[in-house]
């Protein structure tokens, strides 16, 4: 699926609102992107089946309600919610307790609306805010994706500044940051792979708006997630104009492990709820996946490399749910890759050819060793001198060891201890360091 080119770099500045056949996912305030209140269910993009079932399913977890207390909880405005009650009276589902004000009722859920409920219930679980369709979601992300302001090298020099890199590296990073392609990072282990891909995804402003659920026909797929979304304050005086369908979060970043199984990368639908939950580079929409210890997985490299090849190639993913029924999903993040493994070992040329960039991040040389080592110690509040610094670089000859741009940070980490369990305030001693050392590394290779 490729990105609306109606809406260029050139047109940022106006930001005209863009209008999907499902309504307006996202309009312009004050020079600000929000999604705006439905006026009809018809404005919702959501069928209006859907929308009478949730409602007559949360109703029936209450022995009764006011139109107000449902409208809360399906995040719909009080006209819209009354109407969808009003719909569910005339079929015998709800009667009217009495009125509470202007579009608020008081409701009881009858006999047979209950009976109603608990067969909804069974084809899906779902209660809580109402969904947007696919394409609202799909058409608010592309615009939010081309709206970003364009990134200056500068920024990402900024961001990635607490690693101590070769310039070429620096203006790969740039590159893949502007251009928000994939970045494949590999390189022998501590070396600041991991913390590369963090630092990049800070480079990112702005925040993101994102449904908290969307609907295939009376399929609820959860996309906002508490546990990985970091949910953004918005400004009061507009609240009454936004859809609260939606909900505003930071640009998400989620990393994943060697934890990771191919399962994950789909659809995991609930047995007992019944609807789904969305995997993680779907909740990584708009933002950053860290694919972190690449070919450590409880997969082969191969068919993790497999299942990346369609979503990098033509920026869309393709999830089943559990009847079978295949649907697209746009695939608009920054995916990074490390690894620390040979190459050859996890990742072949048709994968790579699709990776928009590759960085080779190496051990440090000891000039940058020492520069890592003075500015972790001038953080932690105590200073390196060269001669502390030399004294360190020599053991590492003797000892036959790599530097790793990770080991002056857990040294210095395990000097800070050493002195807090003495009470004294931190200092890089010998006396403390061969302690450090010896903590961290252990007796000397033979």
């Amino acid at each position: 699926m490729s990105m609306d080119s109606s809406y260029s770099s050139d047109q940022q500045s106006a930001a005209k609102p863009r209008v999907s056949p499902d309504g307006a996912p996202l309009v312009n305030l004050e020079g600000k992107l929000f999604p705006p209140v439905p006026e009809s269910v018809e404005k919702t993009g959501t069928s209006e089946t859907v929308l009478r079932d949730m409602a007559l399913k949360l109703s029936s977890t209450v022995p009764r309600f006011t139109t107000q207390w449902a409208a809360e909880r399906l995040h719909l405005p009080l006209q819209l919610t009354e109407h969808l009650y009003w719909s569910l009276k005339q079929d015998h589902l709800i009667e009217v307790l009495g009125q509470e004000g202007p579009f608020s009722y008081r409701y009881a859920v009858t006999d047979r609306g209950n009976q109603a409920a608990a067969r909804s219930f069974e084809i899906c679980g779902y209660v809580g805010p109402a969904p947007v369709s696919l394409k609202a979601y799909t058409d608010a992300l592309h615009l939010q994706h081309d709206s970003r302001p364009q990134l200056m090298l500068d920024e990402v020099r900024e961001a990635i500044s607490g690693l101590v890199l070769p310039e070429h590296s620096v203006q790969i990073a740039a590159l893949a940051a502007l251009s928000a392609r994939s970045l494949f990072l590999f390189g022998p282990a501590g070396n600041g792979k991991t913390s590369l891909g963090r630092m990049l995804h800070q480079v990112f402003e702005g925040d993101l708006w994102i449904p908290h659920c969307i609907a295939i026909d009376n399929s609820i797929i959860r996309i906002y997630d508490p546990e990985v979304h970091e949910a953004v304050e918005t400004d009061d005086s507009n609240s009454g104009k936004i859809d609260r369908r939606w909900i505003l979060i930071k640009r998400p970043f989620l990393v994943a492990g060697g934890e990771m199984t191919m399962d994950e990368l789909d659809l995991a639908y609930s047995q007992s709820m019944r609807f789904y939950e969305s995997p993680p580079h779907l909740k990584a929409n708009g933002g950053t996946f860290l694919i972190d210890d690449f070919g450590r997985q409880r997969i082969e490299p191969h068919e993790l490399l497999n299942r990346w090849i369609v979503p990098l190639e033509n920026q869309i993913d393709h999830l089943t749910l559990h009847t079978g029924q295949k649907i697209q999903i746009p695939f608009k993040l920054m995916l990074i890759v490390a690894t620390n493994l040979q190459v050859s070992d996890v990742a072949d040329p048709a994968f790579l050819r699709r990776m928009g960039y590759r960085l080779f991040m190496d051990k440090p040389d000891a000039e940058s060793y020492a520069k890592i080592f003075k500015r972790y110690a001038s953080s932690a509040g105590t200073e390196a001198s060269d001669e502390r610094i030399k004294t360190i670089l020599e053991r590492y000859k003797r000892e036959s060891r790599e530097l790793r741009a990770s080991e002056p940070r857990d040294l210095i980490e395990r000097a800070r201890d050493i002195c807090r369990l003495h009470q004294k305030p931190l200092q890089l001693t010998d006396d403390v360091m061969d302690l450090a050392w010896e903590g961290y590394f252990g007796n000397a290779p033979t």
